[in-house]
């Protein structure tokens, strides 16, 4: 199986803190991995020394073949990168921020001309080329950022959390185009906060503390889940969480939006005693068995590697 991203016991400290935390990483040739992580966890860390953006104070890196350390030059030629926040020229058209951004990486007149044109219509800003990139929405500005990373043809693509701030529509259309890079064969490398874009990935990589605590395709990860989730609904939500939270076989309890969500390994025996325990109290409630969702899973693995730590501490 042939990598295009790989990391080998990867280490970042910044004083007494440690980022990134013997980090491996194993990302296939032409696929979408998604690095999932509470703020705080190392993503961006990671990313920028993928990048040779900052060096490791230990362990090293590959991006096709080419060392993170040795080869920080060189792999600079063949990736894109898109920070959090990517820096546009405001008072310069969409069409003259590609231009600039296309003098930057060298690419020669003549092939410029026709992959600016090319990522105008790839990228649905050909209606708003002559538009200054301030006056573009959210969406559009981050198209427009994607596509000066893409002007000199990039094997290798690394997104730091590229949607924080897009309107949903606008997070469907970037999407649309990192499935269309993917399928032109580059290898995109993106963290994002949001569990949804998370399943539209090949492979992701939970990270928590600096380190991986789980790799694998979504839909194994949800698999391997090996919990139930009762999902309550109610007026009086938060009486609800207070009546359940105190049963012993509750592992979890957390809100998602207007339902609670109560995490256990033994459904029939849980939902039973719920069921007696709300009636005592006279709560109005609908209770049913929910498949496990990423987030579920996601929420429970963070929590449960939280509650060892601290553990650990005491």
């Amino acid at each position: 199986m042939e990598h295009d991203i790989q990391t080998f016991s990867l280490v970042k400290k910044f004083g007494d803190i440690t980022a990134v935390d013997n980090l491996n990483i194993n990302v296939r040739k032409n696929t979408i991995y998604g690095l999932i992580g509470p703020d705080g966890a190392g993503k961006t860390t990671t990313m920028r020394m993928l990048c040779s953006l900052i060096k490791p104070d230990s362990g090293t890196g590959k991006v096709g073949g080419l060392d993170i350390v040795k080869n920080s030059e060189e792999i600079k030629k063949h990736m894109g990168y898109m920070p959090q926040k990517f820096s546009l020229y405001g008072d310069l058209t969409v069409i003259e921020n590609l231009e600039f951004y296309s003098e930057i990486y060298q690419v020669p007149k003549r092939e410029s001309k026709e992959k600016i044109k090319f990522l105008l219509e790839f990228s649905s800003l050909l209606n708003h080329s002559y538009k200054l990139a301030d006056q573009l929405s959210g969406g559009m500005k981050q198209k427009l950022a994607l596509s000066c990373n893409l002007i000199h043809t990039p094997k290798y693509l690394f997104l730091d959390e590229p949607t924080i701030g897009v309107d949903p529509v606008a997070r469907r259309e970037l999407w649309k185009i990192l499935f269309d890079l993917r399928e032109q064969g580059v290898t995109i490398f993106v963290s994002t906060p949001y569990m949804d874009e998370a399943e539209r990935c090949d492979e992701i990589g939970l990270m928590y503390q600096g380190s991986i605590i789980k790799s694998d395709r979504p839909d194994n990860i949800i698999r391997d889940f090996d919990k139930h989730i009762l999902c309550i609904v109610s007026d009086d939500i938060y009486s609800l969480k207070e009546a359940v939270q105190g049963i012993e076989s509750v592992q979890d309890v957390y809100l998602r939006g207007e339902e609670l969500h109560v995490v256990t390994a033994n459904m029939e025996c849980t939902k039973n005693i719920i069921e007696e325990s709300l009636k005592n109290i006279n709560l109005d409630f609908v209770m049913s068995e929910n498949i496990p969702t990423l987030e579920d899973v996601f929420v429970n693995i963070v929590k449960s590697r939280a509650e060892m730590t601290y553990g650990k501490c005491n």
